[in-house]
């Protein structure tokens, strides 16, 4: 597995440093910026776009950046952003799924179905749609294994075939209203983590990012590698600390914090450890990187690129849940319209790239914040959806050339 190191290390771990820069503050700083100038930028280009498309919208609408709209976003960015997750899996292998809003669709009229049809629980109704992505992603990583089908071209087909079994299982009805007092639909339109829990979660993410970084920096040492100070660790995670302690405190003016929101950051958590922690992980970002390479040091690049299609489509279908729970209904047209682009730009734009082997789980949580601000904002001026796709597609545009922009560079200095 020796052959991992490459390209696991440039996308989850930042190069070694000179010897001098191991334990000094200001030696971590240069090495920073450092990095930057070599390509390797981070999360800082979408952390930007984000600060001013939320400026220029709050400039134009005072109530843009109120609590009340913030505790909206937080819920309407849950769905996407999930299928979002997804996205990223697919493309860290390389690969692409057109099918996310379809295989959503169906998941959430199979949820429709199995809750008011045939009147079963809520747990069971999940369990069936979380089942019917899997096995949709088990049968495309057959398609591209067995039959050689570009991931393209099944996903493609995936996308109209499951379009079609969604309107099948609603037949009859335009849509299926969910009982509004299920657990299912107030989770995600009523319910809120209270308050004191609210701040003790913070307080705890801030002391967990701390000491995560302790830890790795200590591996690195003993390893006799290049680490990070431990004042630059602190002076790092007091900046998380404050802006989620005040993103606390800002929403708990109003509605609070939606448990739904808190799902999806607990989803980002635990597929950011997957992919950064454990040799599954590193077997994404090595076939992504470079699948023959992979191949020869003895990963089973079949199975990973199933799995990569397997988590995508079980993601897709939890969307497609959270997305009927937010409507109270499962209609015919969940996971259509643009649900497929916005999924794959918010990945992309987030910091994932098109040609596999790097981004991380982060990337669809600020990828699908930038693309529900920009709908968010427009649909407070009331502007036309025609300015959303425009808008977003700069965006994407922009996201698209900076990753390129940045891989050129790092191939300049010997890091790509």
């Amino acid at each position: 597995m020796t052959s991992l190191g490459s390209p696991v290390a440039a996308a989850t771990d930042p190069p070694d440093e000179p010897p001098a820069a191991r334990h000094g503050f200001r030696d971590s700083l240069r090495g920073t910026v450092r990095r930057a100038r070599a390509g390797d930028v981070g999360m800082l280009p979408v952390v930007a776009g984000v600060v001013v498309i939320w400026t220029i919208f709050q400039s134009l609408n005072r109530t843009f950046l109120s609590s009340t709209n913030l505790v909206n976003l937080a819920f309407d960015m849950v769905p996407l952003g999930v299928i979002a997750l997804g996205i990223v899996c697919v493309l860290l292998v390389g690969q692409i799924d057109l099918s996310v809003g379809s295989v959503s669709g169906v998941a959430a009229a199979t949820t429709g179905v199995v809750m008011v049809r045939h009147e079963q629980s809520v747990w069971l109704a999940i369990l069936m749609a979380a089942g019917v992505g899997a096995l949709i992603g088990w049968l495309y990583g057959q398609a591209l294994n067995r039959f050689g089908v570009p991931s393209f071209v099944a996903t493609l087909g995936g996308l109209l075939a499951f379009l079609g079994a969604q309107l099948w299982l609603l037949r009859g009805e335009n849509a299926i209203n969910l009982p509004y007092d299920s657990g299912l639909v107030r989770f995600a339109q009523v319910w809120f983590v209270p308050e004191a829990v609210a701040y003790v979660c913070a307080l705890l993410a801030a002391g967990g990012f701390l000491a995560l970084g302790l830890v790795r920096a200590r591996s690195r040492r003993r390893a006799g590698l290049s680490s990070v100070s431990p004042r630059w660790l602190a002076v790092r995670s007091l900046a998380p600390a404050a802006a989620l302690l005040f993103a606390v405190y800002y929403l708990n003016r109003t509605r609070g914090v939606p448990w739904m929101f808190v799902l999806f950051v607990a989803l980002v958590l635990i597929l950011h450890y997957v992919l950064a922690r454990t040799g599954f992980g590193r077997s994404l970002y090595a076939v992504g990187g470079n699948a023959e390479a992979a191949r020869r040091a003895g990963i089973d690049v079949r199975a990973v690129y199933t799995a990569a299609f397997v988590m995508c489509s079980t993601l897709a279908a939890t969307g497609g849940v959270l997305a009927a729970a937010r409507l109270a209904a499962a209609n015919q047209s969940t996971g259509t319209a643009d649900v497929n682009l916005n999924a794959i730009a918010a990945a992309v734009i987030g910091g994932t790239s098109l040609f596999g082997g790097r981004g991380s789980a982060f990337a669809a949580l600020l990828g699908v914040l930038v693309i529900q601000s920009i709908s968010s904002g427009l649909t407070l001026l009331n502007l036309d959806s025609a300015y959303r796709f425009v808008i977003t597609g700069c965006v994407l545009l922009v996201a698209v050339a900076l990753d390129s922009a940045a891989r050129r560079s790092r191939q300049a200095h010997g890091r790509g």
